[in-house]
Order: structure tokens, then C-alpha cells, then sequence
């Protein structure tokens, strides 16, 4: 009889033990990560290409410019397809030209050395006296040399468009509105 009774208990214990399991794996495939849907049929999930680190990267996109409206200019700066709606791949495309003035090897990648040599090079300009410090003096002496390099830019827009000629130097363009 004792056997009989140890048996039926350890067949509980194992039924018990295996329902208790079976629960534990429902509520892990409860807190599963649900799958990625895609947007509507014909349009996929929009992704950004990437390369290995030691290899070429992928082409960038193409920048067309248009003569517009201001707000019209702004809004097809991003819409390069020009379907009313902006992608994040449109998005990112208007700094193209930033990028390639960064990337300066063009394997469209950007290392830490290509993205700092800008921020170095502009510390080497203020830094006048090449003491490795910046002084106030220095800093203000800096930012009144591009206030009137801006004030020049902005004369010779002006003066193109009331038909004077422009000075010689560098034209205004659509990318120096900073939207």
C-alpha cells in the first residue's frame, strides 16, 4: 500500500512540476518582443543602409534645388520625392553636402578624426596667439570677423537682387537659410 501512495503523490508532484513549467514558458512568450509590422501595402519599413567598418559605405542621395516659395522651399528641401510626406531617409539627405565636406577620405563613413578635425581646426582659428587656450578677447575678436563676414554675405544678396553686381567671393545660396 505504501508504494501505491508514493507513486500516486510523486505522479502529482510531476504532473504539477510540468503544469507549473508550461506556465512559466506561456507567460515568457507573453513578454516576447512583438514582430516589427511594416507600414501600408507597397511601402516597407524604411531603413538606413549600413557598412561593415572597414569598408566602403553606400552612395548617399541625390540634392535637387528648385526655385520656390520660402515655406515651399523648406518643405521640398526634405520631400525629394515630392509625394506630400517626408521619410527619414528624405530627412537625412539635406545634409549631404555637410557630410561630404566632413568625410574628407569619401568612403562614406565618418570617423571619430574626420568629425573632430572641423572642431579642432576652428579652435586653431580662434586660438590666435596659439597657446592652447582660448581668451575672451580672442573668442569675441573671432565672432565679430564672422558677424561681418555674414554682414558681407547679406549686402551682396541684397545687392544681386536689386541687379547691382555681386562682389566677388562667395554667392549666397538657399543653404545658408538655416531651416
Amino acid at each position: 500500500m505504501g508504494r501505491l501512495v508514493i507513486g500516486a503523490v510523486s505522479a502529482l508532484v510531476l504532473v504539477s512540476a510540468g503544469f507549473f513549467w508550461w506556465q512559466g514558458r506561456a507567460s515568457l512568450e507573453r513578454a516576447a518582443p512583438l514582430p516589427v509590422v511594416s507600414g501600408p501595402p507597397g511601402e516597407g519599413a524604411i531603413e538606413l543602409p549600413d557598412a561593415d567598418p572597414h569598408g566602403r559605405g553606400p552612395a548617399l542621395p541625390n540634392a535637387a534645388k528648385k526655385v520656390m516659395s520660402k515655406e515651399d522651399r523648406r518643405f521640398n528641401r526634405y520631400d525629394r520625392n515630392r509625394d506630400g510626406s517626408i521619410n527619414r531617409n528624405e530627412m537625412l539627405s539635406t545634409r549631404v553636402k555637410a557630410f561630404q565636406k566632413l568625410d574628407v577620405n569619401h568612403d562614406n563613413l565618418l570617423s571619430f578624426e574626420e568629425w573632430a578635425v572641423k572642431t579642432s581646426n576652428r579652435f586653431k582659428e580662434i586660438d590666435r596667439n596659439g597657446d592652447g587656450i582660448l581668451s575672451r578677447a580672442e573668442l569675441n575678436a573671432y565672432y565679430a570677423a564672422q558677424d561681418a563676414k555674414k554682414a558681407e554675405r547679406d549686402k551682396a544678396k541684397a545687392d544681386c537682387a536689386c541687379g547691382k553686381a555681386a562682389p566677388k567671393g562667395r554667392p549666397a545660396t538657399d543653404d545658408d537659410d538655416p531651416d
